[in-house]
């Protein structure tokens, strides 16, 4: 009997292929430092991951940064990514953020690049020669005692702080009498006509009540104007809710020049420019109007530039090649409509206790420019008496 055999075809499934690992979720080793590059030259921004594994995604001041060709060079070299913006302008300053993302998770660090523009307006950084100079100077008109400066402006802009800082520089030490208005409060420490005087300097500077958007508020406009004039003695305290007239007993009928005002300075805080009250602009622009129609000349002192940029504020030496600073004096000029070459950046002292010479000198500077502004005013009618004569 014939045997049979037989075989029988086992199936077998291959073995399953083991599942891909998720990437590990990204993080940042090393973030951006804040970048500092000076206008022409390239500037690049570096930091390195936990993974090379991710999606790279740019962005500049909150939106996705459009890369231009040989403008902008993204590389990543295994785990370490990096921006190169080439020939830098100031339209590259800004925040530059790096997103990496994988299905694992995301991660992301900034950093500001701040673009240091060639300088557009010089300092003589040394004080001394221009402390010299000013305790020095001859008006040039025998009949006036002192040059007369008015400094008005918003509430906080920074005007008693101003003369704080003038009378330190030529005092020698921290002046601080002339209370400056808190950030906090809103309101104005300064409700009398007030006069300063520092060292032995034949100036002297008039400090009133901030301008408030509310016609009830604040010093009133007309004050100012019939400040201008000289027809407000020293001291006479100010009444938001009517401008001294002619009536009032206190009321300079028949001023002289030594009465008046020789230079108006305008002052505005560089941080809040953007958000000043129309109706504040609108009354400044009145006083304005009517110190041009006087002849008196007109300065802009901008302060707390500090505030507004990080560069001046880490050296102010740098303010001149600051594009948040040109930017904040551009905006300045086209607001309260004047020539950029009277509004003068500057920091007053808030709260060191020492002096320091680049503070002076840019107080220095803009004051210096005030008093010669001053001294050509009041030195046309010296011309104006001897022809009389």
């Amino acid at each position: 009997m014939g045997g049979s055999s037989s075989s029988s075809a086992s199936c077998s499934s291959s073995p399953p292929r083991p599942s891909t690992p998720p990437p590990s979720k990204p993080d940042i080793v090393s973030v951006f430092a804040d970048k500092q590059v000076k206008e022409g030259q390239d500037g690049t921004l570096s930091c390195e991951a936990s993974t090379g594994d991710v999606t790279v995604k740019w962005e500049k001041n909150g939106r996705s940064l459009e890369c231009v060709m040989d403008k902008h060079i993204k590389r990543q070299i295994g785990k370490t990514f990096s921006l190169t913006i080439k020939d830098t302008t100031k339209e590259d300053e800004g925040n530059y953020t790096i997103n990496l993302s994988n299905r694992s998770g995301s991660a992301s660090c900034s950093a500001m690049v701040i673009v240091e523009l060639n300088e557009w307006r010089t300092v003589q950084w040394k004080q001394d020669s221009m402390i010299t100079s000013l305790k020095n100077f001859k008006i040039n008109n025998d009949n006036i005692r002192q040059l007369r400066f008015l400094l008005h402006g918003p509430v906080g802009a920074g005007k008693s702080s101003t003369i704080n800082t003038i009378k330190t520089i030529f005092d020698g030490h921290q002046f601080i009498n002339c209370l400056a208005a808190s950030d906090l409060s809103g309101e104005s420490f300064t409700t009398k006509y007030q006069k300063y005087t520092a060292g032995a300097v034949p100036f002297a500077f008039y400090d009133l009540m901030g301008i408030e958007k509310d016609q009830l508020k604040g010093v009133q406009t007309d004050d100012i104007i019939s400040a201008l004039k000289g027809h407000i003695p020293d001291d006479y305290e100010f009444k938001p809710q009517a401008a001294m007239c002619e009536d009032n007993r206190y009321y300079i009928s028949d001023p002289t020049l030594n009465d008046q005002i020789h230079c108006l300075v305008s002052v505005i805080a560089a941080d809040k420019v953007a958000i000043m009250d129309n109706k504040v602009i609108q009354k400044m622009k009145t006083i304005r109007a009517e110190a041009s129609k006087l002849g008196i000349p007109q300065l802009v002192f901008m302060t707390r530039v500090d505030n507004v940029c990080m560069l001046t504020k880490e050296n102010l030496a740098k303010i001149y090649q600051s594009k948040k600073i040109k930017e904040k004096m551009e905006e300045c000029s086209t607001r309260l409509g004047v020539p950029m070459n009277c509004i003068f950046p500057l920091k007053n002292y808030h709260e060191e206790t020492k002096q320091n010479e680049k503070l002076n000198c840019l107080a220095l500077e803009a004051f210096t420019q005030a008093v010669y502004s001053a001294n050509d005013y009041v030195k046309k009618f010296s011309r104006k008496d001897k022809c009389v004569e």
